[in-house]
């Protein structure tokens, strides 16, 4: 996983964040704000907002008009299996499980489709960490 997170890290641009809260407090906003600020552009993934962080939200990956690198999920580990099918489906190359988000049937899925696979993991952290390579 160590492999998959520093590429995921160093080669993606756009971030899809699925469960984005428009509540500042909440850890989805602060981990978008934290991608954002460090270039990375996010799509807020959530039916009850239309905006976060200057971003138009989706209420579904499916309707997201342009290429995604990366599906953050910030929701319950048993709704994770119709995202990652979205995320397989809109060709994402790889699916992020939050800290406390694991679906290991979801994660054999993405990977047999050719995607990378993080879970259990903050990607605000693992970017603190590891560096993002080459911003």
């Amino acid at each position: 996983m160590e492999e998959d997170i520093r590429t995921i890290l160093s080669t993606a641009r756009i971030v899809a964040v699925v469960g984005l809260s428009d509540k500042p407090d909440r850890p989805s906003h602060r981990v978008a704000a934290y991608l954002q600020q460090h270039g990375y552009k996010i799509i807020p993934v959530n039916p009850n907002v239309t905006e976060v962080l200057g971003e138009k939200a989706y209420a579904t990956l499916r309707e997201i008009p342009a290429a995604v690198d990366v599906v953050d999920i910030f929701r319950k580990s048993a709704d994770v299996p119709p995202i990652v099918d979205e995320a397989i489906r809109i060709g994402a190359k790889a699916v992020w499980m939050q800290e406390g988000v694991v679906n290991a049937e979801a994660a054999r899925k993405a990977r047999a489709a050719g995607l990378a696979v993080v879970m259990d993991r903050c990607i605000l952290k693992e970017h603190q960490k590891h560096g993002d390579g080459h911003r």
